[in-house]
């Protein structure tokens, strides 16, 4: 079983573990991912406004699968 993400700020959470735990920097994470670093450090403080688009191509690049389903239905 994976994560609940309810917020942003849990995405941002499970990304800077991830980011982490592969070793990257900020700095790093942002050039592999095509973004500045500050929209990492937006992403991984939880900001609510960044760009969705932007937080998948992150996401996906570090290897970190969203799945989404329906609240109630067993995977």
């Amino acid at each position: 079983m994976g994560t609940v993400i309810q917020k942003v700020s849990d995405l941002g959470s499970m990304v800077r573990l991830r980011r982490k735990k592969m070793g990257y920097t900020q700095a790093q994470t942002a050039e592999l991912c095509g973004t500045g670093t500050r929209f990492i450090s937006e992403l991984e403080s939880g900001k609510d406004t960044v760009e969705f688009g932007k937080a998948l191509i992150v996401v996906l690049t570090l290897g970190i699968d969203l799945v989404a389903q329906e609240r109630g239905t067993e995977r």
